[in-house]
């Protein structure tokens, strides 16, 4: 983060100088489009909690907690020009993404690699009773925690009469489990003495997935599917009456599918179309959709699924078996069947509309509507209105906002244990389930035109804080605390 910074600071610098406010040969006055190098400073803290945690196959817990500071420099480089670089990252714990290896707290996925001829893989056969694990308890593996990392720099111009403005991106984005390369471009149009605006843009993200496979899957395989060697090594499986079974018997565990990604591409189109229109002096409306086409593996391959017409195979403690969903289960774990797996393609489509009405000098109202559908059988409503109140002379806005939200269950989905295994797709993620959400907010905005506030060379804009709850029908709860500081390089 350290070295983003010094990149930013120092493009900061060298663009601050920018050319002169006059461009053509009749010495024409033109008013920038960005007076000077603006900085903003972004940070969120997200915590979440819930029982359906999608690594576990739709049961399990969701706490998670996400702390996300960002940095946004727009840099004018001429009177039409401005370069604008965003760079951020996200730091998160998770419970359920921990589940991937459920075992690791109880040192289980030390054995990983030992075999019947390892003097060391042997000298463990006698931890075998204490390898545990459940979905209610956070494991201590490598995919406990993590932190994607993003940078993004677009270019934008615009025209001498300000009526046409074209602008192209670039971007890079790193996470656990996979990389992303995306880049783009738009145009916008102004009419009718700016009264009138319609934009065109689109957008590509070609991503590259660095597969993360449950545990028991991926050790099965690397033991030669033998469940005497490696990781199984010593390890008793049970049956759902809590029976350790013969490991060389006919009834064992096994994954239902054992091929895994092969297709590692994961790429997103997105076509998307505005257009907005002065109404009055008090009123404006803004219409827009969006064409988004998804190809390659679109499944999260770290999520587990478990069938009804497949036994069931457990590690852990055989007590614990009936009482698997329930938050009691602190030592047994479900063996999954397969991980989830989704068409190779996806079609999206969001429409929506906003209309904002100017009531008087203290109060506004924003709204906003959005439909959307896709070829997954996934449809929704979302709903949001916001009532700002100026106050203090215009400098503060106080900002009261609720936003609802519900979605029919995409085609593939059913919770735990429900799929059948003759299904060609599958999913336990809660995301694609039928649910309904609330989100309330109270923000809180300070704007200051002329910068009397300085940090170095920096005047302080505007400061936005803002809280919001979030309640989901599944029992999901979040809460979101957000801030942002915008500040003018003198």
């Amino acid at each position: 983060m350290k070295h983003i910074i010094i990149v930013l600071t120092v493009l900061s610098s060298v663009f601050s100088f920018s050319q002169t406010k006059t461009t053509d040969a009749s010495n024409t006055y033109k008013k920038r489009i960005l007076e000077s190098t603006e900085v903003d400073f972004l940070m969120s803290y997200y915590k979440q909690e819930g029982n359906h945690a999608s690594v576990t196959g739709g049961i399990g817990d969701e706490t998670l907690t996400d702390i996300t500071p960002t940095f946004v420099v727009a840099i004018p480089l001429n009177v039409d020009d401005v370069l604008t670089i965003d760079a951020g990252i996200s730091a998160y714990t998770s419970a359920s993404s921990s589940n991937l290896d459920p075992f690791d707290a109880s040192g289980a996925s030390n054995r990983a690699g030992y075999d019947d001829d390892d003097d060391e893989g042997s000298s463990n056969n006698n931890m075998a009773g204490a390898v545990t694990g459940s979905p209610w308890v956070a494991s201590s593996g490598a995919s406990s925690q993590d932190v994607w990392g993003s940078i993004n720099a677009s270019y934008s111009h615009s025209s001498d009469d300000r009526n046409t403005i074209w602008s192209a991106n670039v971007g890079f984005t790193t996470e656990y489990d996979y990389t992303s390369i995306g880049f783009g471009g738009s145009l916008t149009k102004l009419f009718n003495e700016k009264n009138t605006e319609i934009s065109f843009k689109t957008q590509a993200y070609l991503d590259t997935w660095s597969p993360k496979y449950p545990t028991e899957l991926d050790s099965y395989l690397e033991a030669g599917q033998n469940l005497n060697n490696g990781f199984f090594n010593g390890i008793d499986i049970l049956d759902q009456n809590g029976i350790a079974i013969d490991k060389n018997g006919a009834a064992v565990w096994l994954p239902f599918n054992t091929t895994l990604i092969q297709n590692k591409s994961r790429n997103s189109y997105t076509a998307s179309f505005s257009f907005s229109q002065i109404l009055s002096k008090k009123a404006q409306f803004s219409l827009f959709f969006d064409l988004v086409q998804q190809k390659g593996w679109l499944a999260n391959p770290m999520q587990r699924v478990y069938f009804a017409d497949r036994a069931n195979y457990y590690i852990g403690n055989a007590s614990s078996i009936s009482n698997y969903m329930s938050r009691a289960n602190k030592d047994v774990f479900h063996l999954a069947d397969d991980i989830e797996r989704l068409p190779s393609s996806r079609f999206k489509i969001p429409i929506g509309i906003r209309f904002n009405y100017y009531i008087n000098e203290a109060l506004l109202l924003r709204t906003y509507y959005r439909y959307y559908f896709d070829d997954w059988g996934v449809n929704s409503h979302t709903f949001s209105i916001e009532l700002p109140i100026k106050f203090h002379a215009g400098k503060f806005v106080l900002y009261p906002t609720y936003r609802f939200y519900n979605q029919t269950a995409a085609d593939y989905f059913a919770p735990y244990e429900t799929h059948v295994s003759t299904s060609e797709f599958y999913t336990s993620d809660y995301d694609l389930s039928r649910f309904n959400s609330n989100q309330y907010g109270l923000g809180l905005r300070y704007t200051d035109i002329f910068t009397k506030f300085k940090i170095f060379n920096l005047g302080l804009k505007s400061f936005d804080l803002k809280y919001s709850i979030y309640n989901r029908s599944d029992g999901l709860k979040a809460g979101i605390l957000s801030a942002g500081f915008k500040f003018i390089l003198d």
